[in-house]
């Protein structure tokens, strides 16, 4: 089994080297391109304003100037001799959950993968506290992610499919389990501005976060992490808002 491993956090990421040693578990052919430096909220970002560009760290393992879209792109047809069996993206330092999902570097990763026919997961470490990072963060990860992973690799799913997966802030051994669930919401409107001046007197804004406040709907991976599970969760890349179209259909009618 061929997997190419990539992120949003960057080549350096601790999160990078908790994925490789789960994909170990399944493979010694691993393949790695990540973005050269953290790419977090860059979404399904492609860059096509200025060159990207290739840098080697070591054997099968590689880094670009772009995003996690440039990686797995450059992965796949620059890097790889061949399309890899499987991707995996993370392991993301924080949690990709709920609508959160839409700006995720991480999640955008599986999804180019998943455009290209490939089986995709993205995993991803929920923080107990917003800027939390040290290796002990990953515990979860690092002890589950076998238990995780494997199904994943041997469940049939469809085309243009990929799985998005969050583990709670707990140590490993408070885990509950492992819960399959739909894409929760969050209940907040999008963060803060943070407004200041550099030391030239310049204005800049800083786009900040807020404590988030949740009605956990049930059966979702926001309901999962806050009850200590590991939330597992299937998207599609179709979008379409399918009961919508006769609706439309009927308004366009000659």
């Amino acid at each position: 089994m061929r997997i190419l491993l990539t992120n949003d956090d960057g080549i350096h990421a601790p999160g990078l080297e908790v994925l490789e040693a789960i994909a170990r578990e399944f493979s010694d052919d691993i393949w790695i391109c990540a973005p050269d430096e953290e790419q977090s909220g860059m979404g399904h970002a492609l860059t096509l304003t200025r060159p990207v560009r290739l840098h080697q760290h070591g054997e099968r393992r590689f880094s670009v100037t772009g995003t996690p879209t440039d990686s797995v792109t450059m992965g796949m047809r620059k890097v790889m001799d061949g399309k890899p069996d499987v991707i995996l993206s993370g392991v993301n330092r924080g949690a990709n959950l709920g609508d959160d999902i839409t700006y995720s570097g991480t999640v955008s990763a599986a999804i180019e993968g998943a455009l290209a026919g490939i089986r995709s997961i993205a995993l991803s470490q929920v923080y107990a506290r917003a800027g939390d990072a040290d290796e002990d963060t990953f515990r979860a990860g690092r002890a589950w992610g076998k238990r995780v992973v494997e199904p994943l690799l041997e469940t049939p799913l469809p085309s243009r499919t990929l799985v998005n997966v969050n583990f709670p802030p707990l140590a490993a051994e408070d885990v509950k389990g492992i819960r399959a669930v739909r894409q929760g919401f969050h209940d907040y409107a999008r963060g803060t501005v943070v407004e200041g001046r550099d030391p030239r007197g310049f204005r800049y804004y800083w786009f900040g976060l807020e404590a988030i406040e949740h009605t956990l709907d049930h059966g979702t991976d926001l309901e999962a992490i806050d009850e200590g599970f590991i939330s597992v969760t299937p998207l599609q890349l179709d979008l379409t808002h399918h009961a919508s179209l006769g609706a439309l259909a009927e308004r366009y009618e000659d």
